[in-house]
Parts: structure tokens; C-alpha cells; sequence
């Protein structure tokens, strides 16, 4: 018998279990160095069965380039996919017959972590999903627990809850609208609006502590009131942002070679973006008027005035004079919340130890305001047992919505999520295929999708 000590031997064992060369020999290891190509070939076939456009070849010259057909892959890393997009066309001259999409690089298992976090531990990741509008992602996690929680959220935390969504909304277009006009070749344009989305930066700045990765909500409230300075920020962006727009539109909305590069492309017609589970100003653009904000109300969008912007053209330029629309709108929504900010007083977050993160006052000077922020840093809301609830939101992609069930801890058992990008994605092969490649990157823009959402 060994008479080597128990530790040494498990040791041993791990080494002789896990060696190189039995990880080598192991089939269902080779087998996984086999899934790159194994992948390629079911998407080429994917490609090769799908239906083509163009139902014979050209008629030029056997030698001429543009006559022949090939497959060619745009992305995944590439400036016009807006993200770890891939796309593999297959292309008869510059017409593209077929399209096929392949998403999935920058998966993470995010639905996965949040069910190994506590439901105030996850919120920070959802800044990281549609990194372009965080606040909203903040916002609409936040929502779902509460609506799971049953737990009642001040009005004042409402308001301002309401009043950053619109202006994360705004910053999310101006990334659209900046990076698709450089994709059209409009430079100038790029560099405008990303000084209009610094200006919101600077806003994020003041009133979270951040400026892209805000985690400024918390659940049954946000974590800080609006002091002086971000209301004046606010005030001032609210008061100048229109004029900016006036100019915009007034450069865009008649050059011949943006409505040129936008008229009649991808289009869809009403009947197409609801059969293929279209959201947000994809669908509205098609002549479908459907936002959350209006037929499912949530936080205080009933006590606001505003208009649904629509389009019935179905084409890439409807879809940017949603956005444009979309984007007075918000301002306007901006103001009234700025208005009613003025009078309405109260607390920012809920008045319940067990439910929302207690205030630093609490924290510092109370015993048991210790022992309470332990024990929710520790465990958290926890919600009872077996309840489920799925709450939704209208991110400026589209309808972003949280599922979620409860085993009565302070974890999720499970969670969800219904993101825009990865719905709208489904209509870009539609769009592509019988177009031209050099419309390719104008597709993707209109589409406007964010990979850090659809690769959940």
C-alpha cells in the first residue's frame, strides 16, 4: 500500500487525470478543435440552399469579374459591421443573392452571470449590453425586480429614472446617426455628433460619477438625487439641442446624395417587420405604431405629452426620420421632467431596509443601517418563491424586456432577456439579398444593432 500522504496522492491523480497528453488523446477534445471548420461548412450550406435573387448568371464576358460568382465574408471584425457582426454573401457581381448571419463572438453567458449574481450585483453588467444607451439597460433590469419584488418606487426617483432615459435615447441616435452618415462618407457629420453625445457625457458625469458605465439606478430607486449642477446641464443641453438639430436637418434633409443613399433601400413593409419580430423605430418605420411607452406604460411616460413618430415608406430613410423625430421628442419629454423636478420633493429611493441599499447616512451613523447594508450587499431582495414576472422597456433600439423567476433567495433562478438588436437582426438578410454590396453598409446602419445585446 502507499503510504504517501492523502493530499499528495490526490495530486497526483489531478496530474495523471488532466496530463497533456490524455487531454490530446481525448476524443471529444479533438472533436472541439474540429467546431471552426465543422461551423463554416453548415454555414456555406446555409448560404448555397438559400433562394436566389438573381435567377440566372450574367451575360457578359466569361472573363470579366464582375460576371462570376463568389462567396466573400464582411466581418466579423470590420468598421461598417457596427460591432463583432459577421456576414458571408454571396455575391454575383456586385448584386448579392444570398446573405447568411453569424452572430455569437462576443458571447459572454450573460442571462448565466446574472443568475449567480444577486439582483443589485447584476444591474453593473447591464451597462455592458447595449453599451450605447447603459442607462436604459439600468432601467429596465431595474423595473423587472421591482415588478418581481413587488416593490414600490418613489415618484421622484420615477421622474428622474424617466428624464436619463430620454436622454440616454438621444446619445444612442447621435451614435447612429454619426457613425452611419461616416459610413455614407460624411466625416463632418461623425465629428458633430459626437460633440452633442460629449455634451450628454458631461451629464452622465455630474449626476452618476460616470460617464458610459453609469449603474446610476438601484433597485426601488437611483442611488443619487440631481444636485444644482446636473440640472443645469441638463437645462442647458435641453435648451440648445434643438437648434443643433435644425442645422442638421437642414444639411441632410436635401443633399441629393444621403436621400440618394437611403431612399428605397432595405425596405419592409408593415406586414414584413411584424413577421420577422422588427422593434423600435425598425418597426415604427414601416407604419407600425407600436411603443411601450405609450401602449404599456411605465414609469411616469401617462403624465407626459408626446408623439409616436411614424413612417409608412418602410425605407432606410423613413428609419432616419424616425430617429430624427424620435430624438425632439425626448427633448420635449426632457423639459416637462426637468418642470415637474422643480416642485416634486421626496425620497430618491425606497423606504425598506430588505428591498433597496440604505443611505450613506444610515450606513455611517446607525448600527443597524450597518447590519442592513451587509445583509443586502450579502444576499439582497429576495423575492418569493416561485414568482415570475417580465417587465419591458422601449429601449432607443427597440423593446428590451427582462424575464424573470424566483426560487425565494437572493439570486434569480432564472433570467432572460429580450433584446432589440437581436430581434431587428433577423431582418438583415431579407434586406440584403437582391441588393447591391456597396448598400451593405448602409443596411447594417439602419438596422443600428449592437452585438453586446444580440450575443447574449
Amino acid at each position: 500500500m502507499d503510504q504517501r500522504p492523502l493530499g499528495v496522492l490526490r495530486k497526483l491523480n489531478l496530474r495523471m487525470t488532466f496530463s497533456p497528453m490524455s487531454i490530446i488523446n481525448n476524443t471529444n477534445f479533438s472533436e472541439t478543435l474540429k467546431f471552426w471548420p465543422r461551423h463554416n461548412e453548415a454555414i456555406y450550406r446555409r448560404l448555397e440552399s438559400k433562394h436566389s435573387w438573381v435567377e440566372n448568371g450574367g451575360d457578359g464576358a466569361a472573363g470579366d469579374p464582375l460576371e462570376n460568382e463568389m462567396i466573400l465574408n464582411i466581418g466579423p471584425q470590420h468598421p461598417a459591421t457596427h460591432g463583432v457582426l459577421r456576414a458571408v454573401v454571396k455575391l454575383d457581381g456586385e448584386t448579392i443573392q444570398g446573405c447568411v448571419l453569424d452572430i455569437g463572438y462576443l458571447h459572454r453567458g450573460v442571462e448565466k452571470i446574472a443568475e449567480n449574481k444577486t439582483y443589485q450585483e447584476f444591474m453593473p453588467y447591464t451597462d455592458r449590453m447595449d453599451y450605447l444607451s447603459p442607462y436604459s439597460n439600468n432601467v429596465a433590469w431595474c423595473l423587472a425586480v421591482e415588478k418581481l419584488a413587488g416593490i414600490e418606487v418613489p415618484d421622484r426617483a420615477q421622474w428622474i429614472r424617466m428624464m436619463m432615459s430620454e436622454i440616454a435615447r438621444i446619445s444612442s441616435h447621435l451614435i447612429w446617426m454619426g457613425v452611419g452618415l461616416m459610413d455614407a462618407g460624411a466625416v463632418s457629420m461623425f465629428l458633430w455628433t459626437f460633440q452633442a453625445r460629449e455634451d450628454i457625457y458631461e451629464i452622465f458625469d455630474e449626476v452618476a460619477g460616470a460617464r458610459l458605465t453609469v449603474s446610476h439606478s438601484r433597485i426601488g430607486g437611483v442611488a443619487t438625487d440631481l444636485n444644482a449642477a446636473g440640472i443645469n446641464l441638463i437645462t442647458k443641453f435641453a435648451a440648445d439641442f434643438p437648434a443643433v438639430l435644425a442645422g442638421w436637418e437642414k444639411l441632410l434633409n436635401r443633399n441629393r446624395i444621403w436621400i440618394d443613399r437611403n431612399v428605397g433601400i432595405g425596405h419592409l413593409s408593415a406586414e414584413d417587420v411584424v413577421r420577422m419580430g422588427m422593434t423600435g423605430p425598425n418597426l415604427r418605420g414601416s407604419g407600425v405604431e407600436h411603443d411601450i411607452r405609450r401602449f404599456e406604460p411605465y414609469l411616469k411616460y401617462n403624465d407626459v405629452d408626446f408623439i409616436i413618430p411614424i413612417r409608412t415608406e418602410g425605407d432606410a430613410l423613413a428609419r432616419y426620420f424616425v430617429r430624427l423625430d424620435e430624438m425632439k421628442e425626448s427633448i420635449k419629454i426632457i423639459n416637462q421632467c426637468l418642470d415637474k423636478l422643480k416642485t416634486l420633493q421626496g425620497p430618491v429611493r425606497a423606504n425598506d431596509a430588505k428591498k433597496s441599499s440604505s443611505s450613506k447616512n444610515e450606513v455611517f451613523y446607525s448600527m443597524e443601517g450597518l447590519i442592513h447594508d451587509f445583509m443586502y450587499t450579502d444576499t439582497g431582495v429576495a423575492p418569493p418563491k416561485g414568482a415570475a414576472s417580465y417587465h419591458a422597456i422601449e429601449a432607443p433600439k427597440g423593446e428590451l424586456g427582462f424575464y424573470l423567476q424566483s426560487d425565494g433567495t437572493g439570486n434569480p433562478w432564472r433570467a432572460r432577456m429580450n433584446s432589440p438588436s437581436f430581434t431587428n437582426l433577423q431582418a438583415l438578410e431579407t434586406m440584403m439579398e437582391g441588393g447591391v454590396m456597396g448598400d451593405m453598409v448602409i443596411l447594417i446602419g439602419t438596422i443600428d444593432p449592437v452585438l453586446g445585446e444580440a450575443d447574449k
